[in-house]
């Protein structure tokens, strides 16, 4: 794992409140379970869930298909301490690395998928986790991504009000602005598309569905 620095779960909270936090203020159950929906992974595939955080997604995932092998990627100590002990509790097998986008072995997945990370992240991060996840497809694989995206009228001012209050302007901003579906194409994805809109609490959230051919 490179030494880079990088932005808590929970930005400026506390990671041992960001479950309670994500579920009370982001319609947490709908959008992931939209997010599984559109992933539609299939037996024996391989899917990356790039930062993975508290392992929410990966014990989901892996609870309703197991046996697809599910690999979660993060970078945060305690974050990841928190999703093995959700996964030991579910009873699922779950590979936790401690890593970034970046550490990614090329070529290893069938689909990646990422969650509330890259409004996060600055813009030079934005770009090389999007290029690594390109990297770790194989042909055909698809991308996911559940993130905050372009903000407009409420809920931009939501967004000004909770997550750039948590986690800053600078990172945030250029996800408010739309930038997210052009970075993917910059990165070599194919067929890049709006898939669902939630509105939240806390803004919008998008969920970006690509590929790479």
């Amino acid at each position: 794992m490179t030494g880079a620095q990088y932005t808590p779960p929970l930005g400026s909270g506390d990671t041992a409140d960001y479950d309670q936090a994500i579920r009370r203020w982001t319609r947490e159950l709908r959008w992931r379970g939209a997010m599984l929906d559109l992933l539609g992974a299939r037996a024996g595939e391989t899917v990356l869930d790039i930062g993975c955080g508290t392992g929410s997604f990966a014990v989901m995932l892996k609870t309703a298909s197991p046996d697809v092998a599910v690999i979660g990627v993060d970078p945060d100590t305690e974050a990841l301490a928190i999703a093995r002990a959700k996964a030991q509790s579910a009873g699922v097998s779950i590979e936790w690395r401690q890593g970034f986008a970046r550490d990614i072995d090329p070529a290893a997945a069938d689909a990646v998928t990422s969650s509330l990370m890259f409004h996060q992240v600055p813009l030079a991060e934005k770009r090389a986790g999007l290029a690594a996840m390109h990297a770790a497809l194989r042909p055909g694989g698809r991308l996911l991504v559940a993130d905050y995206g372009k903000q407009s009228g409420l809920m931009r001012l939501l967004f000004r009000l909770t997550i750039q209050r948590l986690d800053g302007v600078e990172d945030t901003q250029p996800n408010a602005d739309g930038v997210l579906p052009g970075l993917m194409e910059e990165a070599g994805f194919a067929a890049v598309r709006e898939a669902r809109h939630i509105h939240t609490a806390t803004g919008t959230i998008t969920l970006f569905l690509a590929q790479r051919d």
